[in-house]
């Protein structure tokens, strides 16, 4: 993207907070980095990955997954703070969807994991509620007039996550197979599979 960058400021304080924790022997490097891996390979995206392959494939999952997310979602095991609401958009042919908070950086953890930086730079939450379109195709998704965009603004209390269109031509593969196909980037909106 050109116009979203990464606060450097923010990425200079955390790595010296780190450097302070690691020297007065709070946290070790290696805890941090587990933590880090755990988030980034175990933990999201690939759980939301999982979650829209199975909306995918099993049409009562699906029904539930977009009736009441935070309980279809615990279906699987994970689940977001007990007093947060998720709920699950699905992007069609005729709407797409795409995620942002305003107000700071609020975003499904359990489900997708650790957010891009970019997801909580300044720039994206601001210009992606006055310029969605924009914004999109400098993620490289250019929607034609005729698809209607969605913003979905988090909070502390509300997350939101999206439910892409399943690819043409995946009727043959399982869910494992699906679930591979499945972006982190798609399940915020900012890109379609």
């Amino acid at each position: 993207m050109s116009e979203i960058h990464v606060n450097t400021d923010a990425a200079l304080r955390t790595k010296a907070l780190e450097a302070l924790l690691v020297e007065k022997g709070l946290v070790s490097s290696e805890a941090i980095d587990r933590v880090v891996k755990e988030f980034e390979e175990d933990i999201g995206p690939m759980r939301g990955a999982q979650v829209v392959a199975k909306a995918w494939v099993d049409l009562d999952f699906r029904k539930r997954l977009l009736e009441d997310g935070q309980s279809a979602i615990s279906e699987f095991g994970f689940m977001e703070r007990p007093d947060t609401e998720l709920v699950v958009v699905e992007n069609t042919d005729e709407v797409h969807n795409v995620v942002v908070c305003t107000l700071c950086s609020c975003y499904p953890w359990a489900v997708l994991g650790l957010p891009p930086t970019w997801y909580k730079s300044y720039a994206y939450r601001a210009r992606v509620v006055r310029e969605p379109r924009k914004v999109l195709k400098e993620f490289g998704l250019e929607l034609p007039e005729s698809v209607e965009v969605r913003v979905w603004d988090s909070n502390s209390d509300l997350r939101y996550m999206v439910l892409p269109v399943r690819p043409d031509g995946t009727d043959h593969l399982d869910e494992a197979s699906l679930a591979s196909l499945v972006t982190r980037d798609s399940m915020i909106g900012v890109t379609r599979l």
